[in-house]
């Protein structure tokens, strides 16, 4: 009796992983939840790219809806979504802040020179350190922050065009009205 019930551990250890996995399967890895949904946007202080000497803060920002959208001039992902930010930023009157995460300011600023630039204000983060409190893991990553400074949603991955038209826009109408 001793020896059957040996046999079936390997067995029900066998079942409960392939359970594990058939639920992972249908989980999408570009949906990582984050823990400041619902939460006040962490506090900061960076430079301006444009403006170094000028300090940007959230407060700037209360009021109003807002995306905080964390790039970089290395990041090939990040190239991928710059037609779909450029054009919310000519069909929306949001706001658009561009976070530079982990860049030097010259190379971020050349960049968008290059590219042109949808932001309505870049930011700087050059050690990542404020991205750290944001959560961000890599860019694109992309925060929609509400009038009261409240995270509303999180983007992890490139923005397209289905993401703009399904979420982002219709939750901006949406937190707009509020």
């Amino acid at each position: 009796m001793k020896k059957k019930l040996l046999l079936l551990i390997p067995l029900v250890v066998f079942f409960v992983l392939a359970g594990f996995f058939v639920v992972g399967l249908g989980l999408n890895p570009k949906e990582i939840p984050s823990p400041l949904i619902g939460k006040p946007v962490p506090a900061f202080s960076l430079p301006d790219l444009n403006a170094p000497e000028k300090a940007v803060t959230p407060q700037d920002f209360l009021g109003q809806v807002w995306l905080l959208n964390a790039w970089a001039s290395w990041c090939v992902s990040c190239k991928t979504e710059h037609p779909s930010l450029a054009r919310l930023a000519k069909t929306s009157d949001v706001s658009i802040i561009g976070m530079l995460y982990r860049d030097k300011p010259e190379n971020g600023s050349e960049w968008l020179r290059r590219h042109g630039d949808p932001f309505t204000v870049s930011i700087a983060d050059a050690d990542g350190s404020v991205g750290i409190d944001f959560g961000v893991i890599g860019t694109p990553e992309t925060f929609l922050i509400d009038k009261q400074g409240i995270i509303r949603y999180k983007q992890t991955g490139p923005i397209n065009e289905e993401v703009l038209n399904k979420k982002i826009i219709p939750m901006i109408k949406e937190l707009k009205q509020l």
